[in-house]
């Protein structure tokens, strides 16, 4: 099948290259000249496990292709996936000027039935909104079918082609047979193709990111309870997850959730039940509780040393906002950092892929490096902010010898509070004694 996938950000580069992988013709279109240019010269705008040499594969083989022209593959296209962003606006709604750009330009050009496939993650609604768009300016048939993405950062091409549900909501049955085709390949191992309606299909994608939102502002809470009572937070978090309804994922403590998808999903989900006179109670105290949580470690700092850091170096082992991807959207180190800098402090980081990302959205006062150690070198403290794999065993008696002194945050708690003060360090963490 021919398909047409507007948007070269995360989500379209990773749903066209994971249907081209399975044998389909993409042409990816964005108008944005340095992204495509860049794409075109083999560059990877984002850092996604595996996504370089999947797309690298499939263009060498001309089933993945690059373009800032919308008109070409749409003549040739009965598909058209819309995968742009539809970021947080001032109000907490979805920006969605993206989406309808895309409808009203493939409105214009298309040059025969069309099956247009919401991709971006939008409000209920938003389906109807471009339905109205396409009538009144396209010539011929069409369908517009509300596909959400649950696509994790770190592994999403293993998402994307080992999908848990593909969830389609469509207004026409005769649809049901392009999206089978689409997806057969994908749900081969007895996965479900979800079929509803459109406000269905649009309210799952926030249901399902807000509900994860709660598991994480919920037992950051209860971690908070735990510092206060003396508990040891994973020893609750066990107890609790292995109860079959409750689980462990995304049932962990740390300094906030963040990231393209999570916060802005929250606000657009609460925004919306306001447009019709409801308040989200319990989705009002999760962005609470993680707004409190991305000031935890900083607050952690100022408890310790005052309220002025002034001359205090301060190594910081993690920028992104989760492992495995370099998204700095939202992260909980651009509170940390913005905190303790402006109390005096110096703060030298390393992350091993989003460095590049945090010098757009971090303080000019910070220093980055190219190893671990060596932002530990002469640190008067070590912040623990994102729990990447090379940080969880690292060589904690060189460590030791590097610091100033040896005093660590971790802010994932990923590490043995009995080792690490047996080999001396003052070690703090969250929600355990």
């Amino acid at each position: 099948m021919n398909i047409t996938v507007v948007g070269t950000g995360y989500v379209g580069l990773v749903v066209g290259t994971c249907m081209a992988d399975m044998g389909h013709t993409v042409t990816c279109v964005d108008n944005d000249e340095s992204k495509i240019s860049a794409l075109l010269a083999g560059k990877v705008p984002i850092y996604e496990p595996g996504l370089g040499e999947l797309i690298e594969r499939n263009v060498r083989e001309d089933r993945l292709r690059f373009t800032r022209d919308l008109a070409g593959p749409l003549a040739k296209s009965k598909v058209a996936f819309i995968a742009v962003g539809t970021p947080s606006a001032a109000d907490g709604s979805a920006d969605l000027s993206g989406v309808f750009a895309v409808a009203r330009a493939v409105a214009a050009v298309a040059t025969g039935p069309m099956t247009v496939i919401i991709k971006s993650t939008v409000p209920v609604g938003t389906a109807d909104k471009v339905r109205a768009i396409l009538k009144e300016a396209m010539a011929f048939p069409f369908d517009v079918v509300s596909n959400p993405e649950f696509l994790k950062e770190g592994a999403a091409i293993d998402d994307f082609l080992r999908p848990d549900r593909v969830v389609v909501g469509i207004a026409h049955p005769e649809t049901r047979k392009v999206m089978d085709e689409l997806y057969a390949p994908l749900v081969r191992s007895g996965k479900p193709i979800l079929y509803m309606d459109n406000k269905s299909a649009e309210m799952c994608k926030y249901t399902a990111n807000a509900f994860l939102a709660t598991r994480i502002s919920f037992i950051n809470e209860i971690a908070a309870l735990c510092a206060l009572v003396g508990a040891d937070v994973d020893a609750v978090r066990k107890g609790a997850g292995t109860d079959s309804r409750i689980g462990t994922r995304f049932f962990f403590p740390g300094v906030g959730y963040g990231g393209s998808c999570f916060p802005k999903d929250v606000r657009a989900l609460m925004k919306t039940a306001r447009e019709h006179g409801m308040e989200m109670t319990v989705a009002n105290a999760v962005e609470a509780v993680n707004d409190r949580q991305k000031h935890l470690l900083a607050n952690m700092v100022i408890e310790k040393f005052g309220a002025d850091l002034s001359g205090l170096r301060i190594a910081v082992w993690g920028l992104a906002f989760k492992p495995a991807t370099d998204d700095m959207r939202e992260a909980p180190a651009i509170t940390i950092l913005e905190r303790v800098l402006a109390a005096g402090a110096e703060v030298v980081a390393y992350d091993p892929e989003a460095m590049h990302e945090a010098r757009r959205v971090l303080p000019e006062a910070v220093r980055y490096v190219d190893r671990p150690m060596e932002a530990a070198k002469d640190a008067d403290l070590l912040l623990l902010i994102t729990e990447w794999n090379e940080f969880r065993s690292p060589d904690f008696t060189l460590l030791k010898s590097l610091m100033r002194r040896p005093i660590l945050f971790d802010g994932r708690n990923i590490w043995d509070p009995e080792e690490l003060r047996r080999l001396g360090f003052e070690y703090r963490c969250i929600g355990r004694p």
